[in-house]
């Protein structure tokens, strides 16, 4: 019973299983080993069965965000790229949240607010609300004013999630929506940042320039960033397009990205009249020519997706294996040389205060010695049976106590979040009072689960050789293996998925998050 989900996980998972037989059929078989996964995490005390799933910590759906200021053109690529208007576009900014758009059944677009994503764990931003709550620190914004969602019956959306950012010059949120801005672009597989043509002197922006440059370009997933450089056609006047690319290149460049590579489109049905045929021709060729480039990477990262989740199941059950087990093993290694020390120690003390309240109440050592105390109490069966029972209750009281006190101690070394799970409560589950001090292997990770952890790895693999299958034309494949490489099996993204690496020492070890990716997650 220990090792099944709550009701409410068993739902929300059901959910998940049936919207990926919808939209992504190849990964809807992925959350049973997923299901395994949790019953070893649950019987080990690494999720709590109510609320945790590892499917949870992950974002199912390729995310592509599309960042930029205002009247930059992101709503009207957006709609273009969807094939029908689901945003509002226009010259000043019309929209003032972050806007979640995803497959939907309905023939018109669907408008929700933004508790629909914090609530369902098959979005990326399950959870989100903790993380407005941190970022506002309390200013009693609730998710529906930073997120909203729409879904559409498109196919360009089936199997992936677009998300419009509202300008970063639209309002006084500017702070919480940058904020809010570096938490999606961990989430993200494609952050499409788009700059305005119209505007060919990038110093203007050069505080969103170091926000959305600098600060990623620190991190090893910056090369997921895609510049678009958009309206050009209100360059064709000057007929200088390579003068103003090669200025927001210098720009990017400046602020530590090494490509400061630009795509340069525009929208012909609200493009300006571009006079000379030779440059509208030169004008059309290259926005069509980068705007394919582009539509290209956004069907690419759903592969590349698929993978990355087979890859956080795989890392996953390698974590409890390789980082968990060893970890928690440690810590009631030194857990029980602590207690069975303290446990010494202590009645030590209680033997001799005894002895000495014997002596002061029998006027000295003597009558210890001829008998005529010992001889008294054990002549009365009351006192004998009273005094035994007192000892073993104050003994027992002493090494309980010692057990709780000193496993909270040892506890707080291991680290509460990582993509395996809470260690701090695997560890405390191992020393709970009706678990002898003398087990070798922790609560729920004994060698049966390891094997069934080794039988899910073996699922991964098989799983990966399907994707290969079915992505055999997109994903480079090991000539020698028939397997996708090994780089294109991901590890879980930095934000949400990557384990926290483990701290050198006897006592302790740590763990390292994974986004993926992601995430979800917004766990």
């Amino acid at each position: 019973m220990f090792n099944r989900p709550g009701s409410r996980v068993r739902k929300q998972l059901k959910l998940l299983s049936d919207r990926l037989a919808e939209e992504n059929p190849v990964l809807e078989g992925v959350v049973n080993p997923f299901r395994e996964l949790d019953r070893v995490g649950y019987a080990s005390g690494l999720l709590d069965p109510e609320e945790e799933s590892y499917a949870f910590t992950i974002s199912w759906w390729p995310m592509i965000s599309v960042l930029g200021t205002f009247s930059s053109g992101k709503s009207t690529f957006i709609n273009e790229f969807v094939g029908e208007t689901v945003q509002r576009s226009g010259s000043q900014a019309v929209d003032d949240k972050f806007t979640v758009i995803s497959y939907g059944g309905s023939e018109r677009v669907q408008e929700l607010p933004g508790l629909a994503l914090d609530g369902d764990p098959r979005f990326p931003f399950y959870r989100v609300s903790d993380e407005i709550e941190r970022i506002t620190d309390g200013g009693g914004r609730t998710v529906d004013h930073f997120l909203a969602m729409k879904t559409a019956r498109a196919e360009q959306l089936r199997g992936r999630i677009l998300i419009d950012s509202p300008g970063f010059d639209a309002d006084e949120q500017r702070t919480t929506i940058l904020q809010l801005t570096d938490h999606i672009i961990d989430l993200s597989d494609l952050v499409l940042v788009f700059f305005d043509a119209r505007h060919p002197e990038p110093g203007a922006m050069r505080d969103t320039l170091e926000h959305l440059v600098n600060r990623v370009a620190e991190r090893n997933d910056f090369t997921k960033l895609v510049f678009i450089l958009n309206q050009i056609d209100t360059t064709w006047r000057e007929d200088n397009l390579e003068e103003v690319v090669a200025a927001w290149q210098r720009a990017v460049v400046r602020q530590g990205n090494a490509t400061g590579r630009f795509y340069c489109i525009y929208n012909e049905s609200g493009a300006v009249e571009i006079g000379d045929p030779q440059v509208r021709e030169r004008y059309e060729e290259k926005s069509a020519h980068d705007r394919e480039e582009i539509h290209k990477k956004i069907r690419e990262i759903s592969s590349s997706r698929s993978y990355r989740i087979i890859g956080a199941l795989q890392a996953i059950a390698e974590s409890i294996e390789m980082d968990v087990l060893p970890a928690i093993k440690r810590s009631l290694d030194r857990w029980r040389r602590r207690v069975l020390q303290f446990d010494a120690g202590m009645m030590g003390v209680l033997v001799a205060v005894l002895a000495v309240i014997g002596y002061q109440a029998t006027d000295g050592i003597r009558p210890w010695i001829d008998g005529r105390v010992w001889g008294t109490l054990l002549d009365n069966p009351v006192w004998t049976s009273a005094g035994v029972i007192l000892l073993v209750v104050a003994l027992g009281g002493i090494h309980f106590f010692n057990r709780r006190w000193l496993a909270r101690r040892i506890a707080r070394e291991l680290p509460k979040e990582s993509a395996a799970g809470n260690w701090q409560a695997a560890f405390l589950k191992s020393t709970r009072p009706m678990r002898s001090l003398f087990a070798r292997s922790p609560r729920g990770l004994g060698r049966r689960r390891l094997a069934r952890l080794h039988g899910l790895r073996d699922q991964a693999e098989a799983y990966i050789q399907k994707l290969n299958n079915q992505f055999v034309d997109a994903r480079p494949v090991d000539p020698g293996s028939g397997r996708a490489s090994a780089a294109d099996v991901h590890r879980p993204a930095e934000a949400a998925e990557r384990r926290p690496a483990p701290e050198s020492g006897p006592d302790q070890e740590g763990s390292a998050e994974v986004s993926d990716a992601g995430s979800n997650g917004t766990r």
